[in-house]
């Protein structure tokens, strides 16, 4: 991923601060430049922790993606209390335009918060012919919404025509004609007008931005359009979990509808993905994220953070730990229904760690090393069972076939594909 600073002119000439991701070449399966443009919150910046993680997770995905500060807000040129919503939604197509000259053509929109109505708004315009997709979080249904932030000073900026506000600790000059065209902005007509995907998210446990908003947004939008809970994150999404689900969610919902695959390209394309092959391809050469492909499904393997990964997937270990577990549900479930138990449900707690061998008591071998790979399985098993059933359920967890995989002499073949 190729990160760069740039400018360019905002809705009254001045210069607006951005930063452009752009993917690596073996980051995606295809030679199409996609572009993607984030909004900010309202007095946020593009350095927030949401918009970074989002904008991160797409570039990685193959797509390149612009996140700006608005006229007047982060390191952009230009006075705030000169800007009003409309001012921002020029400010997004002139994004957008530049992203075109550029050579990436923009299909695809994110917005945070009265961002996310920018966005709607901007989509609505149908100004960009390359819109393919639009993704809100936490956005209101109505951009006045924001006014509900200094609701006690709305006189005062009446009578005064500006008056210093604060959020978040810091000030800002509200103006009457911010009042006035926030107020006026409606966001009906351009739901109704655009012509392009929607992915609505939202936590409902939301703050500042109730969830009704996102009710109101997904009910006055056309099809395709998706709703996805974002349980229970904040506002902001100032929770890294939080950031990063919402920015999974949004790459993996968007390639449906946009040019780029997010699918990296295998050098072994001339054996195909059969039902015998579980193909995992490297995503990028600067972190250790894997793409895990079948003939039918696909997953994501990944290491930490602090292990120099981008913690996007579950690890090897955890792999391995995952498909004892769920081969030790599925065999207990089927086991139950063949008895008739009555077993409401069942879950596992894997755990692995490396143990001394003087320390396995099921060890037997001479010839094994030092230490050993233990795997601690923890079974619930909910439902009115006797002991008896109980038992032979715990008793039938050991026929598991990947478990007794792992008992077994396993041999592992290396072999080179010419």
């Amino acid at each position: 991923m190729n990160s760069q600073k740039i400018m360019f002119k905002g809705h009254s000439g001045e210069q607006l601060a951005a930063k452009l991701l752009l993917p690596n070449t073996h980051d995606h399966s295809t030679s199409l430049k996609v572009g993607a443009v984030f909004s900010h919150c309202f007095t946020c910046s593009k350095d927030i922790l949401a918009a970074r993680t989002i904008c991160e997770t797409l570039a990685q995905q193959g797509i390149a993606v612009l996140s700006f500060d608005f006229t007047g807000l982060g390191h952009s040129q230009g006075e705030f209390a000169n800007t009003n919503f409309s001012s921002n939604v020029d400010d997004l197509l002139l994004a957008c335009r530049h992203m075109e000259n550029l050579g990436y053509p923009v299909q695809l929109m994110i917005g945070h918060s009265l961002g996310g109505a920018a966005v709607i708004s901007a989509a609505g315009r149908r100004e960009i012919s390359s819109l393919k997709a639009v993704s809100v979080i936490g956005a209101p249904f109505e951009p006045g919404h924001v006014l509900d932030n200094f609701a006690d000073q709305l006189a005062d900026i009446s009578n005064q025509g500006a008056v210093k506000v604060n959020l978040a600790n810091r000030e800002f000059t509200i103006t009457q004609q911010f009042v006035e065209d926030v107020s006026e902005n409606r966001l009906e007509q351009s739901l109704g007008a655009m012509k392009c995907a929607l992915l609505v998210m939202h936590a409902p446990l939301d703050k500042q931005v109730s969830v009704d908003n996102a009710a109101l947004i997904f009910q006055q939008a056309k099809h395709p359009k998706s709703f996805v809970s974002l349980d229970d994150a904040d506002h902001l999404l100032t929770n890294a979990d939080d950031a990063r689900y919402a920015a999974t969610v949004i790459s993996s919902w968007a390639q449906r509808y946009i040019d780029v695959q997010f699918i990296p390209k295998s050098d072994n394309e001339s054996v195909p993905v059969s039902e015998d092959i579980v193909r995992v391809t490297e995503v990028a050469l600067d972190n250790f994220k894997q793409y895990i492909d079948t003939n039918r499904q696909h997953i994501f393997a990944d290491e930490p953070l602090s292990l120099g990964g981008t913690d996007q997937g579950l690890t090897p270990y955890q792999l391995l730990s995952a498909a004892l577990g769920a081969c030790t549900n599925m065999t207990i479930r089927m086991y139950a229904r063949h008895k008739k138990i009555p077993l409401q449900s069942v879950s596992v707690d894997i755990t692995h760690n490396k143990i001394h061998l003087a320390d396995c008591e099921t060890c037997t071998s001479a010839d094994a090393p030092a230490k050993v790979d233990q795997f601690v399985r923890k079974i619930s098993l909910v439902g009115e069972l006797t002991d008896e059933q109980r038992k032979g359920l715990l008793k039938i967890a050991d026929k598991c076939p990947v478990h007794r995989t792992l008992h077994n002499v396993v041999e592992v073949l290396t072999q080179s594909i010419d």
